[in-house]
């Protein structure tokens, strides 16, 4: 139905978006004087919430190479819904130079999507997880707007707000003890993100063809003749326009006019119950 292949990853891009924004996070551990042990960067990856703790629970001995090394983060895309509130004029578009001659590259208005994300920080005590929550937190107020390059091709370039709308927070402490503690700390993310169409190309318009009509607003009621007659009420040039000679043309009024002793190319103006007066141009094959 649709005819058209093409593809510009944004879904793909996103899920980066979100992943880069976790990505550099670290935590100090210290000793009992207060002096720094350790300084541990959190690792993220792009996993369910069940997959994860399959992993981290798999194996109750935490100082097998097997284990999952905790803290870490990871996340995953979920519904993606339709936002009618930020819709555009569907027929606005993008326009930009093409590399080919004579043409130019063009792309309309995107379609508003919400993507909905989730973030899961797991750590094996609080104090690690509240080390990670407390330095993302404080940036979502509650959103946080990052501008990203979406469309390179014609440089679209666009600001996108990502919402925090709710954190959860739950420890498995209530298992028996054969089983890895994992504190899981849950943020809810909304993602304001667009979807765009094709580009498409299109010729760069060089010619008009325009029916020029000067409104009836002359105070006598009449235009003057444009021969034999100084007295010219109206004038109206228009540039660049050129007549078929390449000369310049100039429309002057003129309601009874011999066309035979005008000099040509000429330029009548005949009135209209309508439109006013409709300009009409003679040249020399219309006299012949």
């Amino acid at each position: 139905m649709f005819g058209q292949i093409y593809y510009h990853g944004l879904i793909r891009k996103y899920v980066i978006l979100v992943g880069t924004l976790f990505n550099d996070i670290y935590i100090r551990r210290t000793d009992s004087a207060g002096d720094v042990s350790a300084l541990v960067k959190v690792p993220i990856t792009f996993s369910p919430k069940d997959k994860m703790l399959a992993r981290v629970l798999q194996d109750p001995n935490i100082d097998t190479k097997a284990a999952v090394v905790l803290p870490m983060i990871s996340f995953e895309i979920g519904n993606m819904v339709y936002d009618g509130a930020r819709k555009l004029n569907t027929i606005g578009r993008t326009v930009i130079k093409s590399d080919e001659t004579g043409k130019f590259k063009y792309q309309y208005n995107p379609v508003p999507y919400n993507f909905d994300f989730k973030v899961y920080i797991y750590s094996k005590n609080a104090e690690d997880g509240t080390k990670i929550v407390e330095q993302i937190l404080p940036f979502f107020t509650p959103d946080w707007t990052t501008t990203v390059n979406l469309i390179s091709e014609t440089e679209q370039t666009v600001d996108i707000p990502i919402i925090l709308n709710r954190i959860n927070y739950n420890d498995n402490y209530d298992d028996d003890f054969l089983k890895r503690r994992a504190i899981v700390w849950e943020l809810d993310l909304t993602l304001k993100g667009y979807l765009f169409g094709p580009i498409k190309k299109s010729a760069i318009i060089k010619f008009i063809n325009v029916n020029f009509y000067i409104p009836n607003n002359v105070a006598d009621g009449y235009l003057a003749n444009a021969v034999g007659n100084t007295a010219i009420s109206e004038k109206i040039t228009i540039q660049p326009g050129l007549d078929a000679n390449g000369n310049a043309v100039s429309y002057y009024g003129a309601n009874t006019a011999d066309i035979t002793s005008a000099t040509l190319p000429y330029t009548e103006i005949e009135e209209d119950d309508n439109w006013g007066y409709i300009v009409k141009i003679y040249d020399t094959e219309d006299l012949l």
